[in-house]
This record gives C-alpha cells, structure tokens and sequence, in this order.
C-alpha cells in the first residue's frame, strides 16, 4: 500500500509498505480517507524536530473509516462507521498516567513523530483509541485534533464566562482555543501577524483582534481590558517574543498557558511571576473529552470548515506542497492528503 515518508533532510517519498493482514481482537483497521500535515511535519522536514523518527511516516490528524474489527472489539465500534483516533499512547505506569493526566505521559509515543504515524492507506489501531465521530465527514475528522490541542489548553487555563483571554497565534490549535474560550462565556481577544488569521479568528468567535507586528499590543490589552491586562493568556505560537509578551501582558494573579515549544531558550523578568502571583502551565496534547468536544462542537455545523483546509493534495503532490509551505509558514491553516 502507498504511504509518504519524510526525513529531516528537506526530502520526501512515496513507499509501498504491507498493508496490515494480522487484526488481534483489541484492534481495529482504518482505511484512512484524509490524513493532515501539521507543524511538527513541517519541522520534520525542515529538520528541526529532534523528537521525530528520521524517517518517519507522518500523520496524527485523522479522518477515516473502519475497515474491520477484531473479535473483542466493543459493539460500539463497526465496519462503516466514520472516525478519528487519539493518536497518543500512554505507559499506565508514570506520574502523570497515575495522577490521572494520560495526555501528558512521561513515555507518550505519537502518531508520526516518535513513532511511524497515519499518512498511508491502512492503519491498526487499538480500539481505545479510535474515536466514532458522530455525523463528521471524513474531512472535517482530520480537523479534530489539532483542535482539541487547543480545547485542552483552555481547560488548563479554567477559563470562565468572567475571563478576559487573549490567544496569541491564530494556526489551528489557537483557533481551537478562540472557540472553547468563547463556547465557555469568555471575552476572547486573538492576536497574530496575519489579518486573514485574525479575520477568521472573529468569525470564530473572538470579540477583539491585535496585529502583534502593526499594533501596540501593550495599549490595546489596556484599553479593552480596562488597564487590567487579560486574566488569562494562551500562547500557541512556540517562539521567544510571544512567550515573553504573555508574561509581561497577563494581569495581576492571571493564568498563563503555554502549548508552543519554543525553538530557543527563553529569557524572563521573573519578578513578575511573583509580583503577579502568576499560574504558568503547560498544555499538552489532548484528553478523550476534548476529542469529544471538539466532535460536538463540529456537527452544529457553524464552524467554517472549508477555511481552515488551505490544500487538499494527492500523495504525489505531498513533496512540493511542503516545500511550498516552508517558504510560506505564515499562509496555512491545514493541509490534508486524500488517501
């Protein structure tokens, strides 16, 4: 069967590997429909992802359709159905699984980065981690976990209809976490470089807009939140600036949450975490009730789907397209490979 292999060296193949014969009875077979491309891919290719198999096949964010089922397979699990998967494992055995948090294992292997992943016609997976998708079309399925990267994040923020948040980086994990803050009552403030993202964003459901590279972001987190700063910053970029600007732009006793890695080490005015009395949290990944949020909010239909999906592409077209995106980071929502 065709499956895409990437390496760290900016190069790119179509493989045939075997396709899965052998079902266990706790395992399911996929036949994938729509497999997305995501940052961590890009950065593979461009070789600035020391996490990833160098191959590795790609591919986390999934849309597909069960093939068959092994024996012991729940009923709730059949030939036909359309579905996701949650693509992260978990050991059941460090302190993050025992505490309950399995987003977060210490050992967590992911679908195409420490593992080999989705981009390819079929694929076996444990039936834990397969996730029936309610009346999503396989397309709309490979947007649900990059979004609920961004719902997680927003459960670890707390936010409430009380919130002011500002979300800087409007890809598709900030966007995910515009929409659960505003699901959840709050007043979502989006800031990016781009005004088509921001423009978006509104649509989304963010009340106000910043362009961090036209406007004086400082003075207009002053004048929309009345001089207090936002009570709650998620930062979904990864870069030094913006992991800075939501320490300095957080309000007094607020809550930062931070979902990008950062590709630098980053310098703060610590002061202000004790002046502030600040809450700084990770995010990571997601848990199976963001997957289902994510799922829920998707079928009330009002999402804009069709702008978040920059490219459908064949395989063939995967190598040109990603040298495309590496010369233009800023320009792409998703891109997903029809299989």
């Amino acid at each position: 069967m065709k499956a895409i292999e990437i390496s760290h060296s900016q190069e790119l193949n179509i493989i045939d590997v075997e396709k899965p014969q052998a079902l266990g009875p706790e395992e399911v077979l996929l036949r994938l429909a729509y497999v997305g491309f995501c940052g961590s891919d890009l950065n593979t290719f461009m070789g600035r992802n020391g996490m990833a198999l160098n191959p590795v096949i790609p591919g986390h964010e999934v849309g597909a359709v069960i093939e068959a089922v092994g024996a012991n397979v729940p009923e709730g699990l059949r030939p036909g159905m359309t579905v996701t998967c949650n693509p992260y494992t978990n050991c059941g055995k460090c302190a993050s699984c025992r505490n309950g948090r399995v987003n977060a294992c210490q050992h967590n292997e992911t679908l195409g980065v420490q593992r080999h992943g989705a981009m390819k016609e079929y694929i076996v997976l444990p039936w834990e981690k397969v996730i029936p998708a309610g009346l999503l079309t396989p397309k709309t399925c490979a947007l649900v976990e990059p979004m609920s990267v961004g719902f997680h994040a927003v459960s670890r923020a707390q936010v409430t209809d009380i919130d002011v948040v500002l979300v800087i980086g409007c890809g598709m994990v900030g966007m995910g976490a515009v929409v659960r803050s505003a699901m959840r009552g709050a007043t979502v403030v989006a800031a990016d470089l781009d005004d088509s993202k921001l423009e978006l964003a509104r649509e989304m459901g963010a009340s106000y807009t910043i362009n961090t590279k036209t406007d004086d972001v400082h003075q207009r987190l002053l004048d929309i939140t009345g001089g207090f700063g936002p009570d709650v910053v998620i930062e979904a970029v990864g870069s030094t600036p913006t992991y800075q600007m939501a320490v300095d732009e957080v309000a007094f006793t607020g809550r930062v949450v931070c979902i990008g890695y950062a590709k630098a080490e980053v310098s703060f005015e610590t002061k202000y975490f004790v002046q502030k009395e600040l809450d700084i949290r990770g995010s990571r990944n997601a848990m199976p009730q963001d997957f289902r949020a994510v799922i829920h909010y998707l079928e009330r239909g009002t999402c804009p789907i069709d702008k978040l999906i920059t490219r459908v592409i064949q395989p063939e077209e995967a190598l040109d397209t990603m040298r495309w995106w590496s010369q233009n980071p800023g320009k792409v929502f998703r891109i997903l490979v029809a299989f």
